[in-house]
């Protein structure tokens, strides 16, 4: 990767050292669900080494927790390449595997014959042990967002081209998952943010820069595979059809907006402790704030590290984006 893909996020990279552990059981999961099917190998998938992002974007997680975090992972990857094929192009179709999903997360039984709902199903189950009803009416509600997300996307490759940055930015922060990955901080972590801190504007604010850098590095990073598949919904598209410039030029001014995301990043969490001085919170209080704000700063630098060595961003391989 050249000097020029690469952003500057001020803090490094960290790896959980149980990270052998929490391999070796995903790839036992990974059977158990079936998760792979026919359409990859567990070669293949295992180029992309999942194991090494989990380890390094939850670096201080417990051994169990890890592999949940693994697993989780995984799904993500296999569940973003459900929409790869025909999948993709029908909303009607999208929908139906998506508000099965959803209604999971209310109560109701996977299908039998779904691995992938079932393999959803088993995560929902562990993340919501021992997590308070408040988190886990959160957790829900980003989980949500994030599949009912996926019928516009795939409406918006009928369409056929980049969307205004507006609507674009709504969609890709809902197919990102990067709210449910964030919220999954707290739960890997075991502990849960006062609400009093987590809706303060400046941890707002830093998970809303948390959730965006990720997933427009990666639009950068993917633009490659995305086009013979016919995505639009990626910023260099959205910056190209804004100024009507070059791919490298675009390409160079949306990690520019990725940089200034980092940067504001690291801004912020100089006037955390400002913060939670400013909101009178009590020890425990701003503990369980300061644990949150570090684990989303390891988790941006984390996949970033990530990002740039992974065979799935290669031009070569087929499989899907990342999200």
């Amino acid at each position: 990767m050249s000097d020029a893909m690469i952003l500057d996020v001020h803090y490094p990279h960290r790896r959980n050292p149980h990270r052998a552990g929490a391999e070796a059981h995903h790839r036992r999961w990974m059977e158990e669900f079936r998760m792979l099917g026919s359409r990859m190998s567990a070669t293949s998938y295992a180029r992309w080494d999942v194991a090494d992002l989990t380890a390094l974007t939850y670096p201080d997680c417990a051994a169990e927790d890890l592999a949940l975090a693994t697993d989780l992972m995984g799904f993500y990857f296999i569940f973003d390449d459900e929409f790869d094929g025909p999948l993709g192009r029908h909303p009607a179709e999208s929908a139906e595997l998506c508000d099965q999903l959803i209604a999971v997360l209310h109560g109701a039984p996977a299908p039998a014959d779904s691995p992938c709902v079932r393999g959803f199903e088993s995560i929902w189950q562990r993340i919501s042990q021992g997590m308070s009803p408040r988190w886990l009416a959160r957790a829900a509600y980003s989980w949500e967002s994030y599949l009912a997300s996926h019928p516009a996307e795939a409406a918006s490759r009928l369409a056929g081209a980049a969307p205004d940055r507006t609507p674009f930015l709504f969609l890709r922060r809902g197919t990102s998952a990067m709210e449910t990955v964030l919220d999954t901080v707290e739960r890997v972590g075991r502990f849960e943010v006062c609400p009093t801190a987590f809706h303060s504007p400046a941890l707002r604010e830093l998970r809303q820069l948390a959730a965006d850098i990720a997933p427009l590095s990666n639009d950068v990073h993917s633009y490659q595979q995305e086009v013979p598949r016919g995505d639009v919904n990626n910023l260099v598209m959205v910056v190209q059809r804004e100024r009507d410039c070059t791919l490298d030029e675009a390409s160079a001014l949306a990690l520019a907006e990725v940089q200034l995301k980092a940067d504001r990043m690291a801004q912020l969490l100089d006037e955390l402790p400002h913060t939670y001085r400013s909101l009178e919170l009590d020890p425990a209080q701003e503990e369980t704030a300061r644990r949150y704000a570090d684990g989303m700063v390891a988790l941006v630098s984390g996949y970033l590290d990530w990002e740039g060595r992974t065979v799935r961003y290669r031009s070569e391989q087929t499989a899907g984006r990342p999200r």
